[in-house]
């Protein structure tokens, strides 16, 4: 008999389970839950199927608490992708009804998914698209996949232009070098920066005990651009990109992907992922599509029958445009005070 139970988001049953399962990335790491957790004031834990007292599928889960009341279950928040994980598939189809009964018994109004899950009055909408790269212990044939002249090429002008690589073994290094990077790329985006207070935590929570890295870009000494990858199970997603346009010409991203992939190649890992990309940004869909990646569409879904994004609404767009034309400070400012609010 399966019952579906809510446990604590460190519970070690969870952790065992989601380290077993192939398909199951760090955003599946109770490390991740927490970070997210603590940065912005949401509740963890982790919604699971057991059967005779073993877990056999199940989600982590944040519940996010409106200042007017009510709530949401969402897994994940901030998250480009988070798939029920279970043990015999043929628990997946049971799964959107157990989690809308125990949300309504909580008292939640909603529970969202980063993920597509198909079940009654369940609302499915393509929030962005990803790309993921199939990886074999050979990086040398991994890399003769890459476009000619828009990948290699440009890899091998990074290495002529004498663009210097180093693994970031300081937290100075995220919260320094790299948030100034981010900062900066935010801005020109028009999107809030995260809250400062989260690279402190991300350095703690997932870099320092091996769950992922940041590698640095440098021209002569300069820091010129920066990716934070994270790492578990047998994937490797790419998570946050910053970069000085002035040293695009050097190409320091696409050595810093080969870098990484080449990594990904020699530890083991069998995907590498490239991470989400909104649809409508044609210039970064295209860059990863050269890299012998597969595009599939990312489908999210809201178990009330609601579909929503929030980044293609007016007050979004004006909002970028008041950053796009402030200085660095107002990105930064408005990154504390509003971003937890489009989880």
């Amino acid at each position: 008999m399966s019952v579906l139970r809510r446990v604590d988001i460190g519970d070690r049953r969870w952790r065992d389970f989601a380290a077993s399962r192939p398909e199951a990335s760090l955003f599946h790491n109770p490390a991740w839950t927490e970070l997210l957790a603590e940065c912005y004031g949401f509740d963890p834990f982790a919604l699971v199927v057991e059967e005779e007292g073993e877990i056999r599928a199940g989600l982590p889960m944040l519940e996010i608490r409106g200042h007017l009341g009510g709530s949401r279950w969402v897994s994940l928040p901030f998250t480009d992708n988070c798939p029920p994980l279970a043990a015999d598939p043929a628990l997946l189809p049971r799964l959107p009804r157990a989690l809308d009964e125990a949300s309504a018994a909580a008292g939640a109004e909603d529970v969202v998914i980063h993920a597509e899950v198909r079940g009654p009055g369940a609302g499915t909408w393509v929030s962005a698209v990803t790309h993921s790269l199939d990886l074999q212990p050979d990086a040398d044939a991994v890399f003769a996949t890459f476009h000619r002249s828009q990948v290699q090429r440009s890899v091998r002008k990074a290495e002529r232009e004498g663009v210097r690589l180093q693994r970031a073994g300081r937290e100075s290094e995220l919260t320094e070098d790299f948030y100034r990077l981010h900062l900066d790329t935010r801005r020109r985006q028009g999107t809030p920066i995260q809250p400062y207070r989260f690279f402190g935590l991300l350095w703690k929570r997932i870099l320092e005990p091996g769950l992922g890295f940041l590698t640095l870009a440098h021209v002569g000494d300069v820091p010129v651009a920066g990716a934070v990858f994270l790492v578990w199970n047998e994937t490797v997603i790419y998570k946050y990109g910053a970069s000085d346009p002035r040293y695009l010409s050097a190409r320091p991203n696409h050595l810093l992907f080969w870098d990484a992939i080449r990594w990904s190649c020699e530890q083991g890992y069998t995907r590498f992922d490239f991470g989400r990309s909104d649809v409508g940004h044609s210039s970064l869909r295209d860059f990863k599509s050269r890299w012998g990646t597969e595009e599939r569409p990312l489908r999210y879904t809201s178990l009330s029958g609601g579909a929503r994004d929030l980044t293609e609404g007016l007050a979004a767009r004006a909002l970028g445009e008041v950053i796009r034309r402030s200085p660095p400070w107002v990105c930064e400012r408005l990154g504390a005070a509003l971003y937890r609010y489009a989880a």
